[in-house]
């Protein structure tokens, strides 16, 4: 896959952010429902403050967006084998994140009358996670579904090595690797003692089978090597899930120097 190399992570967000923005000006236009697929934590950030940015200056009418995030953290309930989702005030929640660093934003430059409907921002429900790929089926699926990938195992949302190609949504237990990845993503856990076991998270043939556009985006060096092993992918890999952006419908692979400059 040739990637697409922007200067800086700002550059890129912006550039992301445009492409997001003209999907829901066309949406608008044809009078249909917009689903943006979004990762929590680093990778998407500047996209999403580049995106609050691009909905002032565009005067974005948000009503028919519908944020659908790709995973949550869960933890086990009194029944063993039985999941819900850790609280949604901790800084690590995949929602408060929706909440804080998306949807907020957004809502404020829409502003009143224009923003996105409460109950459209989704996260995936431990305790039925097959619904929700029917959810976003129902909605036409996902208009552009933005991905990031592991530093140290390529794992997608929380979809561990060796998961296979058609898994739906479903709760998985976190692989060592990217609990470790994910103490970078969220510094306020205090230590990986502190990071979740499970997930509920979007399958690889969710992402594969739901998405019209799919853009993975990866910045900074420690991003290089999955930079290059996507790079070099031409379809999904098990040991490096992040691959199935090989598989999606309209792929593009956004990368800022840092991460690309060992290609």
């Amino acid at each position: 896959m040739l990637p697409t190399v922007f200067p800086d992570p700002y550059v890129l967000g912006r550039a992301l952010a445009a492409m997001v923005a003209d999907g829901l000006e066309e949406a608008a236009r044809e009078g249909r429902p917009y689903v943006l697929g979004c990762p929590g934590g680093r990778s998407a950030r500047t996209t999403y403050r580049a995106l609050a940015d691009e909905v002032a200056r565009r005067g974005l009418d948000l009503r028919p967006l519908t944020v659908a995030m790709m995973d949550e953290y869960v933890v086990e309930g009194a029944v063993p084998g039985e999941f819900r989702p850790v609280d949604h005030r901790l800084p690590h929640s995949c929602l408060r994140f929706g909440r804080e660093e998306i949807t907020g934003p957004l809502n404020t430059a829409a502003g009143k009358g224009r923003s996105i409907e409460p109950d459209r921002l989704w996260v995936p429900d431990p305790s039925d996670p097959e619904s929700y790929d029917k959810r976003l089926a129902d909605l036409g699926g996902i208009d552009l579904f933005i991905l990031a990938t592991g530093a140290g195992d390529g794992h997608v949302a929380f979809n561990a090595p060796g998961t296979p190609a058609g898994t739906r949504t479903h709760v998985a237990r976190l692989a060592e690797q990217t609990r470790r990845d994910n103490l970078v993503t969220f510094p306020t856990f205090d230590g990986l003692d502190d990071v979740p076991l499970h997930g509920v998270t979007v399958g690889v043939g969710t992402i594969r089978e739901q998405s019209r556009r799919t853009v993975l985006v990866a910045h900074g060096p420690d991003k290089a090597a999955a930079a290059n092993r996507l790079a070099a992918a031409v379809s999904y890999e098990p040991d490096w899930p992040a691959t199935v952006l090989s598989d999606c419908a309209r792929p593009d692979l956004f990368l800022d120097a840092s991460a690309a400059h060992a290609l």
